[in-house]
């Protein structure tokens, strides 16, 4: 995982740089406080439950720590010379693969429907989803990209915030009127209006939406709409998943204990998708800092895409395949 300068938002450096922003007398005073401080959603859950798992919604711990055990096997960097598929983009030793399920023992993310799996999309979204995956194979500007490509947003910021092979951090602040979440990936500072504001007009729309929070108790409840059209995966880089602008997503935040943080997601999008889906996954608090991701600085990978694309289609047409 790369680290470089220290990013720190207004916000961020009026309650503290350091990892640990509340004590244990301000917490004890006020519970919610207890959400702040930096939290790691890194996991081997995958987002959807394998085949091979059916209809098993939860692990036994045995079987939980084969399922771990398997999955760093797959994720040890492969020996030079051998058959081995490689690791992508990035070598192993930059990732952050999570080490154990999470605390649920759930087999998958996704917790409804029962099977695990992402509903299907509309004939509409899947449609969609082919256009972007075309445009993309034969893109002609920066705009027909994916949208990580162009480092306007990615899963792991959502929302729903979803967990990633690196870079998995969250910073969460806590005042009276807002709740901040600082995503280390890709730069993005999410603000939850705490003040009772309405949503605002539906020609208003912003990559992560308009989140309006309230609590329930111990538990922070957001409510999220004003997507922007296109928001989500239709064969976008990344692995985002697919919602437009008519997405309603709601989040709740709670603490299973002083240092696991529950985070449960619903999603409504009839246009996206033919049924609502929800999921959720743990955190851990962590004593890391956030650090800045500066995904335009030095993104030499765009410009190289586009130029790769041009010489690609100055090439003169060969012989079919034999």
């Amino acid at each position: 995982m790369t680290r470089r300068t220290l990013f720190l938002i207004p916000v961020l450096a009026a309650v503290g740089a350091g990892p640990s922003l509340v004590s244990s007398q301000s917490a004890a005073a006020d519970p919610r406080l207890a959400f702040e401080g930096i939290w790691n959603s890194a996991t081997v859950t995958p987002i959807e439950r394998p085949s091979a798992l059916a209809n098993k919604a939860f692990f036994t711990p045995e079987e939980a720590a084969e399922w771990e055990r398997q999955v760093a096997e797959r994720n040890e960097e492969p020996a030079p010379g051998t058959e081995r598929r490689g690791t992508g983009t990035y070598n192993t030793f930059y990732r952050e693969f999570g080490t154990s399920v999470v605390k649920t023992r759930r087999t998958s993310i996704v917790t409804d429907p029962p099977d695990g799996r992402i509903p299907a999309l509309t004939p509409a979204a899947e449609e969609m989803r082919r256009r972007r995956v075309e445009r993309i194979k034969a893109a002609e500007n920066p705009e027909d990209l994916g949208l990580q490509d162009q480092c306007l947003t990615f899963l792991t910021a959502g929302p729903p915030m979803l967990p990633y092979t690196y870079n998995s951090n969250y910073q969460i602040v806590v005042t009276k009127d807002a709740v901040v979440v600082h995503a280390e990936m890709i730069h993005d500072a999410r603000i939850i209006h705490m003040d009772g504001r309405p949503h605002p007009p539906p020609a208003v729309r912003q990559w992560m939406g308009d989140s309006i929070g309230r609590w329930e108790g111990a538990t922070l409840v957001v409510d999220t709409t004003n997507f922007r059209a296109g928001r989500g995966f239709y064969g976008d880089a990344g692995g985002n998943f697919a919602w437009d602008e008519n997405l309603h997503l709601v989040e709740r935040f709670s603490l299973m204990d002083a240092d696991t943080l529950l985070y449960q997601f619903e999603i409504d999008d009839p246009t996206a998708y033919t049924r609502p889906w929800k999921g959720e996954l743990t955190m851990t608090r962590s004593s890391e800092r956030i650090y800045e991701f500066a995904c335009h600085e030095g993104n030499y990978s765009l410009e190289n895409m586009l130029r790769g694309q041009r010489a690609v289609e100055r090439k003169p047409a060969g012989p079919g395949p034999r």
